[in-house]
């Protein structure tokens, strides 16, 4: 346990940003995991609405892993793979002919 104020004070910061991190990594996966079903429904059944669905559910986690970033939470090389990886999943789908 912390002997002083200081110290005290530094556990209290350290407890409530490690509660943030917490909430955007888990908003990062949520996101992430509804992009990846959004991309297997298109998958199955490739339809125009579905791929708009899954380009929206791209950008939303895009846009969460940047923040994220900016943040600090994530290391900017850690965001850039997960933001590959998202993008590579849906590439070997789209058709090349539109």
């Amino acid at each position: 346990m912390a002997n002083t104020k200081s110290a005290l004070k530094r556990a209290e910061i350290a407890e409530r940003n490690r509660l943030r991190n917490k909430a955007y990594k888990s908003a990062v996966k949520t996101l992430m995991k509804k992009y990846l079903n959004a991309v297997a429904a298109y998958t199955a059944n490739p339809t125009p609405e579905l791929k708009q669905e899954a380009q929206n559910r791209l950008s939303e986690a895009y846009a969460k892993i940047d923040k994220a970033i900016k943040r600090g939470v994530l290391h900017p090389n850690n965001g850039a793979r997960k933001k590959s990886r998202l993008a590579h999943r849906l590439k070997p789908v789209t058709p090349t002919a539109e």
